[in-house]
């Protein structure tokens, strides 16, 4: 990888970046590959870069639709956390936050990880005796995990309604302090960065049209570019999982829903944790540039638009406003969304599929950014290895037919469910 100097770097700054190297190359397509990932988001890039990384294997195509950060990784709240309560979600979640701690230096990228803490507020005794349980059950799991009281809570957050006839009374919260933030773009970009320098081919503005598959066994791929062979192919695609599960005749337990996010305009620092509502679906963080970040529900209908409608949005900010008031006098700045494929148990699917050498990556609702890593490492371990990791086995396609389901429905984020 190129070093650069103090100096080389001031004068690039000052040159139009007319003179700046690439970050990653853009490379033709060759006509074969050991591995093809199909999705060029945080997910697969995570995976490419472990693919080489831990098991050795360059050979690899990433193969994406649009851009890199043009999907979901780039379309966030940038929330990461392991505040599970099940085993499978909280120890898989958990490896994923060591492997943020250290992820700046494992790419030689700051993606500007900020573990600064998240707080799930609770509005009633019921709840409160809900986040005992399931603090519990993160603290017998290795994870770090506070019960906070009303006084607490107003200690760490007083621009929050404490007063006397508030709709919903804080009763208390519960916080994982080593949870937090990271930089949604910079994750990206890191991760692409470092894949492409061990070999990998990211190859963006590439649509995959139709696969190959023959007596059980995928063969390669087709796209918009041409037809690429791979012994195994790894979808990785986020909301777009169930257009290329059609091309395989595939039918999954996912559905393709919107999710709108919006920031404000950008005020003096005034809240240093994650805050989520517990009487609805909202959540908030502030940014580095003094933005406030916030996003809530689904807009409640299928779709692939990457921009939602406006009547979620108001809903979204009407509970934010019953949490914190002070966000009545901000302008909103701007809104996004982003396509999430959403499955029947609020839990994801990491698995080899009834394809031999087709592996699938999906159903990560409302958690898929926080999940980059972690996801990447088990996919990475289940496509080169042919078998699933032991964190992953729990996410496996066939629960949906044996009743295992991991019932987790936006964890930490609509936080009345436990």
């Amino acid at each position: 990888m190129q070093k650069y100097s103090f100096f080389s770097l001031v004068k690039n700054a000052l040159s139009n970046h007319e003179n700046w190297d690439l970050a990653w190359k853009d490379p033709t397509p060759k006509k074969e590959y050991e591995v093809v990932i199909i999705g060029g988001g945080g997910h697969g890039l995570a995976t490419a870069y472990y693919l080489a990384k831990e098991h050795n294997i360059t050979n690899v195509a990433i193969i994406e639709k649009g851009w890199i950060g043009g999907g979901n990784v780039g379309r966030n709240t940038t929330i990461i956390r392991s505040n599970y309560m099940h085993d499978d979600n909280g120890l898989f979640s958990e490896f994923g936050m060591d492997l943020w701690r250290r992820m700046s230096q494992d790419l030689n990228y700051n993606v500007m990880f900020s573990p600064r803490g998240i707080i799930n507020l609770a509005h009633s005794d019921a709840q409160m005796n809900t986040y005992a349980r399931r603090g519990n059950s993160m603290r017998l799991n290795g994870i770090d995990a506070v019960l906070l009281n009303r006084e607490e809570v107003k200690e760490i957050i007083p621009m929050a309604d404490f007063s006397e006839n508030v709709r919903f009374p804080i009763y208390g919260g519960l916080m994982q302090p080593s949870a937090g933030t990271a930089r949604h773009d910079a994750v990206a970009w890191g991760y692409a960065r470092q894949a492409d320098d061990m070999g990998v081919d990211i190859i963006q503005n590439c649509e995959v049209i139709g696969f190959d598959v023959s007596a059980g066994k995928i063969n390669g791929v087709r796209t918009s570019r041409g037809d690429i062979k791979a012994k195994k192919i790894g979808l990785c695609v986020a909301g777009s999982t169930n257009i290329l599960a059609e091309k395989l005749n595939m039918t999954l337990p996912i559905e393709t829903h919107l999710l709108q996010a919006c920031v404000s305009e950008p005020v003096k620092p005034v809240l240093d944790k994650v805050v989520t509502f517990g009487a609805g679906h909202f959540y908030i963080s502030q940014s580095d540039k003094g933005e406030m970040v916030m996003g809530g529900d689904l807009d409640g209908y299928n779709s692939y638009a990457q921009r939602g409608n406006l009547p979620t949005l108001q809903h979204v900010l009407t509970e934010g406003i019953a949490m914190m008031p002070f966000l009545s006098k901000l302008k909103m700045l701007r809104t996004w969304g982003g396509i999430m494929d959403m499955s029947m148990d609020g839990s994801p699917i990491i698995d080899k599929t009834h394809i031999e050498g087709l592996y699938l990556n999906c159903g990560w609702c409302y958690g898929g950014f926080k999940a980059t890593p972690a996801s990447g490492w088990t996919f990475a371990h289940t496509i080169a290895q042919d078998r699933v990791h032991e964190l992953n086995s729990g996410y496996s396609l066939n629960r949906f037919n044996t009743g295992h389901l991991l019932d987790e429905k936006g964890l930490g984020t609509k936080t009345w469910i436990s």
